[in-house]
């Protein structure tokens, strides 16, 4: 697995996860129970896990649908 995208914006996971869903590649989050944790302020970022062999078709998705990689 590698990471995608990491993020404290509660708003772009679930975005980054139904595209790449609708284009049939598989990811996973890290760091929920972390986020949780701490309060949910804000504070601690989470992850957005692909494979390996998705990386760079998921991470041109992104660009093509404007989610930010670098938050």
């Amino acid at each position: 697995m590698e990471e995608l995208l990491r993020t404290t914006d509660i708003t772009i996971i679930p975005l980054a996860r139904a595209l790449l869903q609708d284009e049939g590649i598989d990811s996973f989050e890290l760091d929920v129970n972390m986020s949780v944790l701490e309060g949910s302020i804000g504070i601690l970022p989470r992850r957005l896990m692909v494979r390996s062999a998705d990386l760079r078709a998921a991470r041109q998705l992104m660009l093509d649908s404007g989610v930010p990689l670098d938050r």
